[in-house]
């Protein structure tokens, strides 16, 4: 049938499933929630299953929940005390700084941080790419961990532009510890709760302009 030709070359990487991945991988320099979104448009017509993207049933949702949250808001104290300032990275994030103290911006910085970054970067960067590179490099230990190298390499690049190296050091370190923990277990919930609360302990750190306190508890 033709339905059943189209879905299966979408899973390809001929013609049209190269030009589907460029596609998705197009919307993520408007916005991720818009690659997000084209994955699953591309997951439907191409009648790959959600699981295959990591959308599975847990089997307690409070349980991930918390550790979500738990372990972003501890691995952001994480980064911003010890690993960036052994990077040399500034303590103050210039490119969000004007967040600091910024009531109005809340709203926006929020959504940005839930939807963009927790949902949309990875169902991009975790969910879409491992699936693709996953039908080219096979699910051994050693592609999956190429994978989650080659696409932490990417998740920094995407952050270079408006956040300079010290972001994209980031981004790449936050991917491989992202990366690895959906290669392990297979399932988006855990790096997506996490991403968002990484992300929102950053936007805690920034608005209460304490960033330079916290970046020197360690190293004074």
């Amino acid at each position: 049938m033709p339905e059943d030709r189209a879905a299966a070359q979408l899973r390809g990487f001929g013609p049209l499933g190269i030009l589907a991945l460029l596609v998705v991988l197009a919307g993520n320099l408007l916005m991720p929630p818009l690659s997000a979104i084209l994955t699953l448009v591309w997951a439907r017509w191409s009648r790959t299953p959600w699981s295959a993207l990591g959308f599975v049933r847990e089997r307690s949702w409070p349980a991930i929940v918390a550790l979500g949250i738990a372990s972003g808001v501890g691995f952001k104290l994480l980064m911003k005390a010890i690993v960036m300032p052994l990077l040399g990275a500034d303590p103050i994030n210039h490119a969000f700084h004007y967040l600091a103290r910024n009531r109005a911006a809340l709203p926006g910085a929020i959504f940005t941080m839930i939807v963009i970054a927790g949902f949309g970067e990875e169902t991009l960067f975790r969910g879409f790419l491992f699936e693709r590179l996953g039908k080219l490099l096979g699910s051994s230990a050693w592609a999956r961990g190429f994978i989650v190298l080659i696409t932490s390499g990417l998740f920094g690049l995407a952050h270079y532009h408006n956040q300079g190296l010290a972001g994209a050091e980031q981004a790449t370190v936050t991917g491989l510890v992202l990366g690895t923990v959906y290669a392990v277990t297979g399932a988006i919930w855990l790096p997506m709760i996490a991403h968002a609360a990484f992300d929102l302990a950053a936007l805690a750190i920034i608005y209460a302009d304490v960033e330079t306190r916290v970046a020197h508890w360690v190293f004074k």
